[in-house]
């Protein structure tokens, strides 16, 4: 445990900023789960529903700096090939 003021609010400011991210992260990776339950499915339509879904919090965790931007841009482009070639 830290002895020094400034590293004691250090502690508790990573905390807040983890659960955020682990929040966000959980949010994203649902986010994918449906789109592509949804695929696999066969409902287009709501394939398309969920992959905008999918892509507005991919790129959402990417400006608030949890994922960089060419990882949150893989997978939005991973996503939009499979879907793509379902249809």
């Amino acid at each position: 445990m830290a002895n020094i003021k400034s590293a004691k609010k250090r502690i508790k400011v990573i905390e807040v900023k983890t659960a955020r991210n682990r929040m966000v992260k959980s949010a994203v990776k649902t986010a994918i789960r449906r789109f592509n339950e949804a695929l696999t499915a066969g409902n287009m339509e709501e394939a398309k529903a969920k992959f905008s879904f999918a892509e507005k919090k991919i790129m959402q965790a990417a400006s608030k700096g949890i994922f960089h931007k060419n990882n949150a841009s893989r997978k939005v482009a991973k996503l939009a090939k499979q879907l793509n070639a379902a249809m």
